[in-house]
């Protein structure tokens, strides 16, 4: 009978355990979740179709739950900073979307957008046309850098860690893709001026 009570006293406490460890999981989730939804959110808007991108996200946060312990910057407060724990995100949801379109047997389809600026939209316009010629010229993995680098404001280390290279090759190869981006910008641009068209024409001297 005593065996029988230390062994349901022992059931009790690792019950008891069991329990503070999903709570505190849960408390990790809730945490990671309040930072990095709507980020998630915006990431997967500009890489695909708006029908994909609740189930996507869906999928992502719950890798990210199965995988709370695996996620850096977590344990120090309720609330961890978006620095150190959105790149892992990023890159876990970088994954679940390459798996959703293997899935549907279709090509990863890429919404490319611009921020909202407080030009005209006529302006908005042409310059959406340009960037968009300007970012097919470059390499796939060349544009997810340059989107990581300008929408979601990510340094070079950040991007290394989404995309699994380097911070050294991230460095290298998205200065490259910059520099490559502005010239044919610029020169998709000189294309479509008029020719013989000078800013002074039509101008009175002074």
């Amino acid at each position: 009978m005593k065996g029988t009570g230390w062994c349901r006293t022992g059931q009790v406490v690792e019950s008891m355990t069991e329990q503070e460890t999903h709570r505190n999981r849960q408390a990790l989730f809730e945490g990671l979740a309040h930072v990095v939804a709507e980020p998630l959110h915006r990431y997967l808007l500009r890489r695909t179709t708006p029908d994909m991108v609740e189930d996507v996200l869906s999928e992502t946060m719950l890798v990210l739950w199965r995988r709370i312990d695996d996620v850096p910057g977590l344990g120090t407060g309720p609330i961890p900073d978006p620095d150190d724990v959105l790149p892992w995100c990023y890159g876990v949801a970088r994954g679940c979307l390459a798996n959703a379109c293997r899935a549907d047997g279709r090509r990863l389809r890429l919404v490319e957008r611009l921020i909202q600026t407080q030009q005209s939209p006529a302006a908005t316009a042409s310059d959406h046309s340009d960037l968009h010629a300007a970012l097919d010229d470059l390499g796939e993995l060349e544009r997810e850098m340059v989107r990581l680098w300008a929408w979601e404001g990510l340094a070079p280390g950040q991007i290394a860690e989404v995309t699994g290279l380097t911070s050294n090759a991230v460095s290298i190869r998205l200065h490259r893709a910059k520099k490559k981006l502005a010239a044919q910008m610029h020169l998709t641009r000189k294309n479509t001026e008029r020719p013989g068209h000078k800013p002074d024409e039509g101008r009175s001297s002074q």
